[in-house]
């Protein structure tokens, strides 16, 4: 992660002004506020805003006028009762914002939530940065056999060493370009291309930034996609640098959210059928189950971790 000394300065002023309210504030969260942290090659994510905290949810939920005489233990045990049972308007009373950097491919797919506030850096008005996202060796993968939108084995030596090369030399010649038919040289006897249409040169591994506010619930339902095993690498690895900031903001909801969702599976009535009969002794098998393949495979998996059997 690569930050200018403007940036930095910038973010070291933000740190060092405080302002007197009567707000709840979070300690744990204040701490972190504004500062960077770092995701893949070139990314971030930082905290910029927030409102509320647990006492927050709790308040909804009872619609009272405060703490009162409450402990910690019933407003955990509230909390998580309302987690289990999926009572989600307590939690949109909580809001949070971010600032990220990330490559053009993962805001696509993030932006699909759309149940969010977002402002993106905008490429009519401004020049990208030449930075590109180029996967670490770890994380290049070839097409998984079984599974259309997943990864499959690692791609080492030659063939690695390939890919990797052509991903650098397209992104930078691609930017290359891009700066060319904006005149970037200040050449006199040209006219550079209007940023709006030289932004089209560009690869989907450039990085692009924006702001994006959501509240709490759908924050919990976008980490819940998104830092699962399954979702893809990039986009989990922001998510996961989130769950920090989360458990920094409302710890209480955060371990509810472990406990509940991230940690815990869902059944369908028919796969409940199916471990009752379990349960009772009766050894069932795939073909009699009443189950597709795929059902079978994937109540296995979270039966058996050991052996996915999920992957479609």
């Amino acid at each position: 992660m690569n930050l200018t000394d403007a940036q930095r300065a910038e973010i070291a002023e933000a740190r060092a002004a405080s302002f007197p309210t009567r707000r709840a504030s979070v300690p744990a969260l204040e701490a972190i506020l504004f500062e960077p942290v770092a995701v893949l090659d070139h990314g971030f994510v930082r905290v910029i805003d927030y409102m509320g905290d647990d006492a927050a949810v709790v308040q909804a939920a009872r619609v009272s006028y405060g703490r009162g005489t409450r402990r910690v233990s019933e407003d955990a045990g509230l909390i998580r009762y309302l987690m289990r049972h999926r009572h989600t308007t307590p939690f949109e009373m909580c809001e949070i914002k971010y600032h990220v950097k990330l490559p053009i491919f993962v805001a696509r797919q993030w932006i699909r939530h759309r149940t969010a506030n977002v402002n993106e850096y905008s490429a009519r008005y401004s020049i990208l940065d030449r930075e590109f996202y180029i996967p670490a060796p770890g994380h290049l993968a070839a097409q998984s056999e079984t599974n259309r939108q997943g990864r499959g084995e690692l791609l080492e030596g030659n063939e690695a060493a390939e890919v990797l090369a052509v991903l650098a030399r397209d992104a930078a010649q691609c930017h290359d370009d891009y700066a060319a038919m904006l005149n970037e040289s200040g050449d006199p006897s040209r006219r550079g291309l209007a940023r709006e249409l030289a932004r089209m040169n560009l690869t989907l591994n450039t990085y692009t930034q924006w702001y994006w506010k959501t509240d709490l619930h759908n924050l919990l339902h976008f980490l819940s996609l998104r830092a699962d095993p399954h979702a893809q690498y990039e986009i989990r690895a922001y998510a996961e640098a989130m769950l920090t900031s989360l458990e920094a903001w409302v710890p209480l909801t955060a371990a509810a959210f472990r406990e509940y969702r991230l940690g815990a599976a869902t059944f369908s009535a028919s796969m409940l059928a199916v471990l009752r009969r379990m349960l009772a002794g009766e050894a069932v098998m795939q073909p009699e189950s009443g189950l597709s393949k795929r059902e079978w495979g994937e109540m296995m998996a979270v039966l058996n971790p050991a052996s996915d059997e999920s992957a479609p």
